[in-house]
């Protein structure tokens, strides 16, 4: 089968980063599916393990964490699907990657495509509306429904993958006000669109535009990128016994400033459930057919923004250059062989 893997670490301008092989197709465990992959997307994960998890010398490591596709086959303790299902899914870091003809996936993380969307347009959700539920619902624990709150969410990295699908769950399925913050026009209006009801420019101080849009002070905050370049601006900005949840790698610096206001730190990492096989693994199974429901229903959209053509190495090159210049808006997805 045709996939696209590493042999090294190398930067993404080299012809060698990521290269076309051939593979075996793989075989399904007890509880695995095997999927043929239509379409993939490509997230920051991608690109910080190109970077640097180094692999075992001589064999190949196969990227990819969203995919659509098909159920090809099924092992013998399946239970939630059949041959032939349209799933979607975000994999496990643990195993091989989605960037391959045929994968294999343990069917508890596994949820069925929305039927109103295509595989490219599913292929951009998983990871993301993974992330960006359990952050919301789980880590920072805002409260699901549509009555209002008299509470604000600030997401700083609105306009990325994770923050466009965080934006409508909030607004949507709970009742804080929403801010985002964008740096350019055109994410600014992304953002928007999505349905912020505020968005500020994180390039600039955020306690004088919080305080010009009547929010000085928020309840809580998602750092979704670069949270240590604006971490002095959060302690200033979330009130006290708020809530801070971070998803991105920053650098050390003094979390001790947090403990005045009595603020709760969290951290979201969609993979810690299939990377320690926790009891619960199966919720990202439910979580993946609620967000397919409200797919369907209209109450979400699809955070598909670029197509980059077929899966292959070129084209996941230029997609890996793109998340690296902190410039990409909603999702880059890629579609077939």
């Amino acid at each position: 089968m045709k996939a696209v893997a590493l042999y090294q670490n190398l930067p993404i301008d080299d012809p060698q980063s990521l290269v076309d092989i051939e593979l075996p197709e793989p075989q399904p465990g007890p509880r695995d599916l095997l999927v043929q992959v239509h379409a993939v997307s490509v997230n920051p994960v991608d690109v910080k393990v190109r970077a640097g998890m180094k692999p075992e010398p001589g064999q190949p490591r196969v990227l990819g964490w969203d995919a659509a596709g098909i159920v090809r086959a099924v092992g013998r303790d399946v239970t939630l699907f059949k041959p032939g299902d349209r799933v979607w899914y975000a994999g496990a870091l643990t195993r091989p990657g989605t960037n391959s003809e045929l994968h294999v996936v343990d069917e508890r993380i596994v949820g069925r495509m929305p039927a109103t969307l295509d595989f490219a347009q599913a292929a951009a959700l998983p990871l993301t509306a993974i992330t960006a539920w359990e952050l919301l619902f789980d880590r920072l624990q805002v409260a699901q429904g549509g009555a209002r709150q008299d509470a604000a969410l600030l997401v700083i990295g609105a306009a990325g993958g994770v923050g466009s699908i965080l934006v409508q769950l909030a607004r949507q399925l709970t009742g804080v006000t929403v801010i985002g913050t964008a740096s350019r026009p055109e994410t600014t209006q992304w953002v928007l669109d999505l349905g912020a009801h505020h968005v500020i420019d994180h390039t600039k101080p955020l306690a004088e535009q919080l305080q010009a849009i009547g929010c000085a002070q928020v309840d809580y905050v998602a750092g979704l990128n670069q949270t240590d370049s604006h971490f002095l601006q959060i302690v200033e900005a979330i009130k006290p016994q708020g809530r801070l949840a971070l998803i991105d790698d920053p650098e050390l610096f003094d979390w001790r400033l947090l403990k005045r206001k009595s603020v709760s730190l969290h951290w979201e990492f969609m993979f810690t459930r299939p990377m320690f096989d926790t009891p619960d693994q199966i919720a990202q199974h439910h979580l993946l057919q609620r967000v397919a429901e409200l797919v369907d229903a209209g109450t979400l959209k699809t955070t598909f923004a670029e197509h980059f053509g077929t899966i292959n190495a070129s084209n996941l090159r230029r997609a890996h250059a793109l998340i690296e210049s902190n410039r990409a808006r909603g999702k880059i997805v890629l579609e077939g062989f």
